[in-house]
């Protein structure tokens, strides 16, 4: 496989950008309003749940703490209490942070 030159690039991710924008434009513009196509979407969304409440109920039980943990940091964040919730909480701040979802400053 030839290597591709920095304009190469350019252009191809200039293209795909503009593919992408103008695939976006006819949704929103043509499929959306289609009831046809939001039939068709709404049951193969359907079929697919369905088929995959296997799956879907894993990924719950496998993400719960992190979930909990999340709700709880947001409800601390709008109360303006973090502090309490890291001295509280300390176990579920730290599963934030491990997991990238709390940014910490080494000072």
């Amino acid at each position: 496989m030839e290597e591709l030159n920095e304009s190469q690039i350019q252009n191809i991710l200039k293209a795909y950008k503009k593919k992408r924008e103008s695939e976006i434009k006819h949704y929103h513009n043509v499929l959306k309003n289609n009831e046809n196509f939001k039939k068709k979407n709404r049951e193969r969304a359907k079929k697919w749940y369905e088929t995959n409440k296997e799956r879907r109920k894993e990924y719950y039980e496998e993400n719960k703490d992190l979930h909990n943990a999340k709700t709880l940091y947001k409800y601390h964040l709008k109360k303006d209490n973090l502090e309490y919730f890291k001295l509280k909480h300390k176990e579920k701040y730290d599963l934030l942070v491990e997991k990238g979802f709390i940014q910490v400053e080494d000072s």
